[in-house]
């Protein structure tokens, strides 16, 4: 961060009076902040790291308050920094604004190999912290343990199920996926079936998997009752919301068996609570019925919850959710993105495979196609229907899909058309930009539906530019009307 940067921030502070995701605010006119560890740990364990700034007072309004001593404060802020394991490298910015020195420290992510950066003093599992909005909380044992997950290539999905025996397994659906792999790959024909079966993580040490058990056990719930999928119809646009009998669901499933019959009945589910409208093919004068959402994307958004969720002993006891909300469709998956993924990059980058053994088994049984085509295939058919683009989030300790059957009332009135909105976008970025103040000026959550829906289209309609192209994902990122 250079010094005008620095005044940017501090202006952007005194107006907005809101820390952020990436931005930890601390009064220093009477001294350093004697803990930074939790925010220190916290910023290092994210994408894109944090900016610690000194010289507000939260505590008065957000009063420019200023800073004790320049060169002290970084000092002792270092102290803490080497406290920290691995050690934390603050890069320090310093200016002055209305007469106050300010300073900000700003902490770099780590990779994910060197995750979590915690508190010597406290030890990893009480000194590892995770950011959540504007508030540094303790990483749980299973944060942690997705990373030990992901450095050490553990995949829950070959663990043995101690209780199960081959017997547990559907014997034709074994055979028929057996004969198809040899057929593929003659070599098997050589092997015992015992080899075989262990070579196809569908024994390990003698005991089915539990990606066998879930694509092939004649009752997998038997083994984990958890490991379902849970459906429910709301009558409103939130949980707790009622129908005019005080009924709390519509329609309330639970969903049990394999993966493909899950994955079967779910759509079943979603196809007899959808709404359909009846239109007029103007070239053929036909009749036909159009569905609230596409059932391609609803296939695609279950598939990745039962291929992508998060088998471990963490979560195992958590079932996937499918709610249907009076607005919108959510497919809740335990587990967050895997590995090195962001939401960002969905459908663009080629993501790490939390679940290998398990994404063979249920490609093969159900034809799904595990190319990484399923986020791509969401959006296209949402657009075709006329729909907005899904939301896609990565909330804490889950992953959340959402459609919405309806565009979002800004874009519904004649003054906010997706054009409308872009020409008045063009404007408010002729000063530069951030991703927060992007959304605080069109009042959505989501800086991907922004992204997505406008951004890309301006940028390459050449009208708006990135200040920093070589780093799209950078915290210091502008968008910038193109002149």
């Amino acid at each position: 961060m250079i010094t005008e940067e620095l005044v940017e921030l501090t202006k952007w502070i005194l107006e907005k009076k809101t820390e952020r995701q990436d931005l930890e605010i601390k009064t220093a006119h009477g001294g350093c902040p004697k803990r930074l560890y939790d925010t220190l740990s916290s910023f290092s364990n994210q994408d894109g790291g944090g900016i610690l700034f000194f010289g507000i007072d939260e505590k008065e309004g957000f009063k420019l308050s200023g800073v004790y001593d320049l060169q002290d404060l970084q000092k002792k802020v270092v102290e803490q920094c080497n406290q920290m394991v691995p050690p934390v490298r603050a890069v320090f910015t310093v200016a002055e604004v209305n007469g106050f020195d300010v300073c900000s420290a700003e902490i770099p992510g780590l990779e994910l190999s060197e995750r979590p950066c915690y508190y010597k003093g406290a030890g990893r599992l009480k000194g590892a912290y995770t950011r959540v909005g504007d508030d540094d909380m303790v990483m749980t044992e299973y944060e942690l343990y997705s990373y030990e997950a992901f450095c050490k290539h553990l995949h829950d999905d070959e663990r043995p199920v101690e209780r199960a025996i081959i017997e547990d397994l559907d014997a034709r659906m074994l055979n028929s996926y057996m004969q198809e792999k040899k057929a593929e790959r003659p070599g098997f024909a050589q092997l015992t079936d015992a080899r075989a079966y262990e070579l196809m993580d569908i024994l390990r040490d003698g005991k089915p998997t539990l990606a066998a058990v879930m694509n092939m056990g004649i009752y997998p719930q038997g083994f984990m009752p958890q490991l379902c999928i849970t459906a429910v119809v709301v009558p409103g646009e939130n949980i707790g919301d009622t129908d005019d009998h005080d009924i709390r669901f519509s329609d309330n499933k639970r969903i049990e068996g394999t993966l493909a019959e899950q994955v079967r009945e779910a759509i079943a589910f979603c196809k007899r609570n959808m709404k359909t409208q009846p239109v007029i093919d103007k070239q053929t004068g036909e009749r036909r019925d159009i569905d609230e959402y596409p059932v391609a994307a609803i296939r695609e958004a279950i598939l990745n919850a039962v291929i992508h969720r998060d088998y471990s002993i963490y979560t195992e006891g958590t079932p996937i959710q499918v709610v249907l909300y009076r607005n919108r469709l959510e497919v809740h998956s335990p587990g967050n993105l895997y590995g090195r993924m962001t939401v960002d990059q969905l459908g663009v980058a080629k993501p790490d495979l939390r679940n290998p053994a398990l994404a063979t088994m249920t490609e093969a049984l159900t034809r799904a196609e595990n190319r990484y085509s399923g986020i791509l295939t969401m959006r296209r058919e949402m657009k075709l229907s006329g729909l907005p683009e899904p939301v896609f989030e990565n909330r804490r300790n889950e992953f959340v899909v959402t459609f919405y059957n309806t565009q979002e009332q800004q874009e519904n009135t004649a003054e906010n058309t997706p054009e409308s909105v872009k020409a008045s976008l063009l404007d408010f970025c002729r000063t530069p930009r951030t991703r927060a103040e992007l959304k605080d000026y069109m009042n959505i959550s989501t800086f991907t539906y922004i992204y997505n829906r406008y951004i890309v289209p301006l940028v390459e309609a050449g009208q708006l530019e990135l200040t920093l192209p070589d780093k799209p994902r950078s915290r210091n990122q502008r968008y910038r009307t193109i002149q």
